[in-house]
């Protein structure tokens, strides 16, 4: 039976109604309700049938879910078929289509009831898909439907999809194994994680270089390379089940229950991350604690917190985002929610360690660590915000931001420590064979680092000048530049001064031209030399030159004299007095000679060239002496008696003896 027109007081009121809907249209959901709500108030609004035509595909009832319609759309199991209240076509049929609605409310009720019942067990829906998509038709069926048996059964189906939704997430991540996590992230995100090195086993302060092992291209084959892009990696969440917990959120956010699934998404996904972290070697730690772990201890976890931000920043985060929007792609306000309180407990973790390792005590060893932990929080702190908006945004930027400005005062600071800790080394034990000082190689080695960090450490140090003596060097360089200058000065300071632990003038310069040397290497094939310059390398090497030409003197000078005309008696034949000098300078030379050679075949020159070119200078210089003495006076004491007492080298044995100078070999005495 066709319905009556309405008088006309009505046609006002239901063209202000009509109005109200056509302006939502835009939102389907808002639409539905709507009507809903006016027809509550008046049934007249029940003859607007032309507002709301139903979908194409619908059918009378509420319990079909259409197919999946894209991204926010239904997933695996579909999404739910909106339920409406609709007046009658234009040819009538209205009662028929509200005895059909009915029928499809009564059936949503028994499907929910019935895995309400004991017969139902323990069974889950969604182990079946066939199940699951019954129950969600069900569900979403008694949205917006009235009654108190409707309503009963709806808030036992939002409370059955609450924790269908939780075990979703909670299998979904079962197959997490703490051993691979982390092999596993890398494979995935391609990662190029720091390790750490010591340089040349010389000093226990790491620096950084990229991990990697040959052939690991395939390390991900299987599973892990079936991933494309479109879809959410393994380790996380499963792409099926990602589909199906985007269901169970359409239907849960229609029927008004955000609250619900937002706490239930965070809870889950806040422990799972939160597992994650701890995996990657991230322990929850006070700031008391942090202080009262030993330093090979705490070195080790500064350093998984510098490898686990970029795969927690980079990987974690970046993939829990995605997977947030694709399960919450019907509700904006829902996903930030969630993602925010799932994330935010993870992140806070990093930065309170990092915070905590800035304002601890400051030490030397722990430059490189700081410096590391700067960097990988300075990189990554761009893609960190953009992960998260809102106030959550500002409040982890400024939280980092305070973290990255106390880690620059820590480096600061520490490497004014350093350079005071070169200042007060206080060590007196002389190094057997003037060899290069254990404090050498552990200054050069720790400088040498700093320069791979110039990026950070020119802003860092700079206006730090000021505060440095420069030797009376060019200060006119970067503020790295400066800095390691002056930690270099206070290292030659240093070691001039412990040249004065050996009595012997020779052995001094000898340990002072290694160290210069050494030195001077270290700046030479480093980015130390853009760092000082070439002129500074031309003066060290000049110092070094001076050094070799001291240790001549004060060596062979003695040995030389007894190679020397001066004083000797004037030939006469064979005068007896020109013979006993002779025998007295052979003498001299043959013990001077020996205690050289016993002395200084145990001293070591660390560089073979320079070690070569040392043995060419006392060539140079004694040789033609002696071949000359030998030559012009060997007459005078052959034949006599003990001849072989005094000339007891041929200019061909000190030739060859001399090879074995510096070669840190130790002769019986």
């Amino acid at each position: 039976m066709a319905a009556a027109p309405p008088a006309d007081g009505q046609e006002k009121v239901i063209a202000a109604a009509q109005h109200i809907v056509k302006s939502l249209a835009n939102s389907k959901n808002a639409a539905d309700d709507m009507i809903r709500i006016l027809s509550g108030f008046d049934n007249r609004f029940s003859l607007m049938s032309d507002l709301f035509p139903a979908p194409p595909n619908a059918g009378p009832g509420c319990g079909s879910v259409p197919e999946d319609e894209g991204e926010g759309g239904g997933g695996a199991y579909g999404e739910e078929d909106d339920y409406q209240r609709e007046g009658p076509g234009p040819s009538g049929g209205g009662d028929d289509e509200d005895d059909e609605r009915d029928a499809a409310v009564e059936e949503a009720v028994r499907v929910v009831e019935q895995w309400d019942s004991p017969a139902a067990g323990d069974r889950l829906v969604f182990e079946s898909s066939e199940d699951a998509e019954e129950y969600l038709g069900a569900a979403a069926c008694l949205v917006g439907a009235a009654g108190p048996r409707v309503e009963a059964a709806l808030q036992v189906a939002m409370a059955r999809l609450e924790e269908e939704f939780r075990q979703l997430l909670i299998r979904g991540t079962s197959s997490l194994a703490a051993e691979d996590l982390h092999a596993s992230l890398l494979r995935r995100l391609s990662l190029t994680v720091p390790t750490f090195y010591s340089a040349a086993g010389d000093l226990d302060c790491p620096s950084f270089a990229s991990h990697g092992e040959e052939g690991d291209e395939s390390a991900g084959a299987g599973r892990w390379s079936s991933v494309s892009d479109g879809e959410i990696s393994p380790y996380l969440i499963a792409p099926d089940t990602v589909s199906a917990l985007r269901d169970i959120a359409d239907v849960m956010l229609r029927a008004g229950y955000s609250p619900e699934l937002c706490q239930v998404y965070s809870e889950v996904r806040r422990d799972t991350l939160m597992e994650c972290l701890a995996v990657l070697g991230v322990d929850k730690m006070s700031l008391e604690e942090v202080q009262r772990v030993e330093w090979g201890v705490l070195d080790g976890k500064m350093k998984k917190w510098i490898q686990a931000l970029k795969v927690v920043v980079q990987g974690l985060l970046a993939e829990e985002r995605r997977i947030c929007s694709q399960i919450l792609a019907s509700d904006a306000d829902a996903e930030e929610e969630c993602f925010t309180e799932a994330a935010k407990g993870c992140v806070l973790q990093l930065l309170n360690f990092g915070d905590a390792i800035a304002i601890g005590k400051r030490s030397s060893e722990k430059l490189f660590r700081i410096l590391g932990m700067y960097e990988a929080l300075a990189e990554l702190l761009p893609e960190l915000e953009a992960l998260f908006s809102g106030e959550a945004r500002d409040f982890i930027k400024e939280e980092a931001e305070g973290i990255l400005v106390r880690l620059g005062d820590a480096v600061r600071g520490t490497v004014a420590e350093f350079a005071n800790a070169i200042r007060g080394e206080t060590s007196r034990r002389p190094l057997p064979g003037g060899e290069i000082h254990p404090l050498t190689r552990y200054v050069m080695n720790y400088v040498r680092l700093l320069a791979d960090y110039s990026r950070w450490l020119n802003d860092l140090l700079d206006g730090c000048e000021s505060e440095l003596e420069t030797g009376g060097e060019n200060v006119d360089m970067t503020p790295l530049g400066h800095c390691v200058l002056i930690l270099i000065t206070n290292l030659l300071d240093k070691i001039e001064d412990k040249s004065k632990l050996y009595d012997d003038e020779a052995l001094q310069n000898i340990f002072l031209m290694n160290n210069l040397w050494y030195i001077v290497q270290k700046v030479k094939d480093s980015e130390l030399k853009t760092l000082l310059g070439d002129n500074w390398i031309r003066k060290r090497r000049g110092q070094i030159r001076r050094y070799s030409t001291g240790y001549l003197r004060s060596s062979w000078t003695r040995v030389l004299a007894c190679l020397r005309d001066d004083g000797l008696p004037q030939a006469t034949g064979s005068s007896s007095a020109l013979k006993a000098a002779l025998k007295e300078r052979f003498k001299n030379f043959n013990l001077t000679y020996e205690e050289l050679y016993r002395t200084q075949t145990a001293w070591r020159v660390v560089d073979p060239q320079l070690r070569e070119e040392l043995k060419i200078s006392i060539s140079e210089k004694v040789l033609p002496a002696y071949r000359s003495f030998v030559g012009r006076f060997r007459g005078q004491l052959e034949g006599g008696r003990n001849f072989a007492k005094y000339i007891k080298y041929n200019p061909e044995d000190v030739e060859n003896q001399v090879s074995d100078f510096f070669e840190g070999k130790r002769l019986n005495a």
